[in-house]
C-alpha cells in the first residue's frame, strides 16, 4: 500500500497539469458561458439556454490518462516501482480526483437549480437527462465518464509504449473500419429507426453501467498490455 501511495505523490508533483489547469478550464468555460448567456437574454432570447462547457474537466483526463503514463512511467521504473504499483497508484490517484469532480458537479448542480440557472434559466451543471435522477445516479455518472475517459487515453498510452506507432496505427484504423462496418451493416438493413429508438431509450443509469463496464474492460486491457511495455 505504501507504494501505491507513492506513486501517486509522485504523478501530483506536478499539481500543475493535474489539479490546476482543469480548475481553470472549468471556471474559464463556465465564466465564457456565463457571459453568452447574458448576452442572449439581453438581446431578448427566451427559452432554457444550455451549455456544453461543464464537460471540458472532463475530456482533459483523457489528455492526462496519456500524460500519467507517458511523463511518468519511465521515472518510475528508473526508481525500481514495480508496474503493478504504478498502475494501481495512477488508478488510485485518478479514481479519487474523479470522485472529487463527480461531487462537486452535483453539488454544483444543486447550486444551480436554487439560483434559477444562475438568474437567467441557464443549464451548465444540471443538465435536465442527468439532474432529473437521484443523487447517486448523477455523482456516478458523473464518476463513470470521467474515468472512462481517463482510461481511453491511458490505454491509447499503453498500446505506443507497447507497440510504439505502429500498434496505436493498426487500432486505430481497426476501430475505424469496425465503426464504418457497423454504420455500412445499418444503413444497408435500413435499421436506423430502431437504432434510434434503442439509443432514446437509454436512461443515465444504464449509460452509467454500460460506461462502467468499458472502463473496467479498459483497465484490465491497460494493465495487462503495460505489463509488456518498454519504456
Amino acid at each position: 500500500m505504501s507504494r501505491i501511495m507513492k506513486v501517486a505523490r509522485m504523478q501530483l508533483i506536478n499539481k500543475w497539469t493535474f489539479i490546476g489547469i482543469p480548475l481553470i478550464v472549468l471556471a474559464g468555460s463556465f465564466l465564457f458561458t456565463l457571459a453568452v448567456w447574458y448576452l442572449v437574454r439581453r438581446g431578448g432570447g427566451e427559452g432554457t439556454l444550455y451549455g456544453g462547457g461543464a464537460q471540458a474537466p472532463m475530456w482533459y483526463f483523457l489528455a492526462l490518462g496519456i500524460q500519467a503514463l507517458t511523463l511518468t512511467f519511465p521515472f518510475a521504473m528508473a526508481m525500481s516501482v514495480s508496474r503493478r504499483s504504478f498502475y494501481l497508484g495512477t488508478l488510485a490517484l485518478f479514481g479519487g480526483c474523479a470522485m472529487v469532480l463527480a461531487v462537486f458537479y452535483y453539488l454544483m448542480g444543486l447550486l444551480e437549480e436554487a439560483t434559477g440557472g444562475w438568474g437567467v434559466d441557464g443549464r451548465f451543471f444540471a443538465l435536465q437527462w442527468i439532474a432529473e435522477n437521484n443523487w447517486l445516479t448523477q455523482i456516478l455518472f458523473y464518476f463513470m465518464l470521467t474515468v472512462l475517459l481517463f482510461m481511453v487515453g491511458f490505454y491509447a498510452a499503453t498500446l505506443y509504449m507497447r507497440w510504439r506507432t505502429t500498434g496505436v496505427l493498426v487500432f486505430t484504423i481497426g476501430l475505424g473500419l469496425a465503426l464504418l462496418g457497423t454504420v455500412a451493416l445499418i444503413t444497408l438493413t435500413e435499421s436506423w429507426p430502431e437504432v434510434g429508438r434503442w439509443l432514446a431509450g437509454w436512461t443515465a443509469a444504464g449509460v452509467t453501467a454500460l460506461g462502467a463496464g468499458l472502463a473496467v474492460l479498459l483497465a484490465g486491457s491497460s494493465y495487462l498490455t503495460l505489463r509488456k511495455a518498454t519504456i
